[in-house]
Formats: C-alpha cells, sequence, structure tokens
C-alpha cells in the first residue's frame, strides 16, 4: 500500500466489536469529541482513539478541528453504503429461506 494512503476496512467487520458499535450509537445522538465518548464509555481515551481510527477507515465517521479538539461525526455516504449492504444480504437470505420453504416435503393432511 502507497504511504500516506489510508487503509480501508470492512464497515461490517469494524462493527463487530461491542465498544465500536456503542461509539457509532453515541455519535447518532450528537457529534462528540475523544474525551466525550470516553466520559461516556468503559474504556480509555486512547483505546477511544484506536477505535474512532478503525471507524473511519472504515468510512463510518469523520472528524472535524475545533480548536485543540477532534470532533467527531458519523458519515451519511459510509451509513448508507452499509445499509445498502445489509439490505442486500437479506434479500439475499429471505430469497434463498422462501426457496426452500417452497421446495420442502407436504405433508399428508392426516399428519
Amino acid at each position: 500500500m502507497p504511504s500516506g494512503t489510508a487503509a480501508h476496512r470492512d464497515p461490517l467487520d469494524v462493527l463487530g466489536d461491542n465498544n465500536r458499535r456503542k461509539i457509532v450509537h453515541l455519535l447518532g445522538q450528537q457529534d462528540m469529541s475523544v474525551q466525550e465518548l470516553a466520559d461516556a464509555l468503559p474504556i480509555s481515551r486512547p483505546a477511544v482513539s484506536r477505535h474512532l481510527r478503525l471507524l473511519k477507515e472504515a468510512d463510518l465517521v469523520a472528524d472535524r478541528a475545533d480548536g485543540t479538539r477532534n470532533i467527531f461525526t458519523l458519515k451519511p455516504q459510509g451509513l448508507e453504503q452499509l445499509h445498502s449492504e445489509l439490505l442486500d444480504l437479506w434479500g439475499n437470505a429471505a430469497a434463498r429461506f422462501r426457496l426452500v420453504a417452497d421446495n420442502l416435503p407436504k405433508g399428508d393432511d392426516g399428519a
């Protein structure tokens, strides 16, 4: 990978961690700094920073400078992409379930 290029992570993999899901939930309520997130979670400020880096690499959050603090916010584009992937996954699974159900042997009326 070229230097200076951020790694891209799969949002579903990144959201497999409970603390990252909690961060996304908190940011869904309001934009927050690393310290504000750390105060709301049972993990350290450095741990929050590591989780935020992974969420940024998955294109789920963005940050902006506010004086000496970075304020984090959810990224609508990343969330829309994740939503689309989940809808596709659900649609495919539902179609497979329907196919299996339609092809199950029919029982006798007296069974």
